[in-house]
């Protein structure tokens, strides 16, 4: 009997000290050791889960406002593929420009299951300054140097659940948990309600706690910075494939 590649475990969202301060951690239930082996019968060959609809050729457009910069977020499903681990990724371009200066430039790489549950097997990410490439940290593959899989989105997404979305140690360590449904919110892109939030944690940055909105059809609309900071990026345009 095939092994279904699915690990989620229930966890919670707690609060713990830190140098005196504290901290929101989500904690995925695993104790710390995780590791997936991804069989490639147990994948589809398109990204069609309602919270996170991957068609080639759809592309969403985010911008933050922040000490009087303008940061702009452009996501991009390609028509590309590649194969990671034996199974058929498919790639989306995730370009970030900071006054209409490019500061990042990253080519991630998903999946979906049979179950409908969207995989995360990695990503090659470069930063950028003054137009030159500067940094590739936080790139990573699963099945490489140790580096695992994770789910970014459950095909049912139910309140207390939590996962990691990829591990690689010491690079890529985030961790989700659904934390709210049925949600209403506006964007400059539209309005919106039955939305399903997500808080994302990883211990690489500790003080840091965001949630992102999730869209039925749609995928993101907004993300906020709830610790650590503030920040607030925006759906401002949505073009669906086709």
């Amino acid at each position: 009997m095939r092994r279904k590649p699915v690990v989620l475990v229930l966890g919670t969202l707690f609060a713990v000290s830190c140098g005196g301060s504290e901290e929101a951690v989500i904690d995925p239930g695993d104790g710390g050791d995780y590791s997936v082996t991804l069989d490639p019968a147990d994948f589809v060959a398109v990204i069609d889960n309602p919270w996170w609809p991957m068609a080639p050729g759809s592309r969403w457009v985010y911008e933050a406002r922040e000490g009087g910069e303008v940061e702009r977020i452009e996501i991009l499903v390609t028509g590309e593929t590649l194969d990671i681990s034996g199974v058929t990724a498919t790639v989306v371009q995730d370009t970030v420009t900071l006054d209409g200066e490019l500061i990042e430039d990253t080519l991630d790489w998903f999946a979906q299951d049979v179950e409908g549950n969207v995989w995360y097997l990695g990503e090659d990410s470069t930063e950028y300054e003054d137009g030159e490439p500067v940094s590739t940290a936080g790139s990573w593959e699963a099945g490489i140097d140790g580096a695992s899989a994770g789910i970014v989105m459950q095909a049912s997404p139910e309140v207390g659940e939590a996962y990691r979305q990829e591990f690689y140690e010491g690079e890529a360590e985030d961790m989700a948990e659904v934390v709210r449904t049925g949600e209403a919110e506006t964007v400059p892109y539209g309005s919106f309600d039955d939305l399903v939030v997500i808080q994302e944690w990883t211990p690489l940055e500790p003080e840091v706690v965001e949630e992102k909105y999730y869209a039925p059809g749609v995928g993101v609309v907004l993300e906020v910075k709830v610790q650590g900071g503030s920040g607030r990026a925006e759906l401002v345009s949505y073009e669906p494939a086709g």
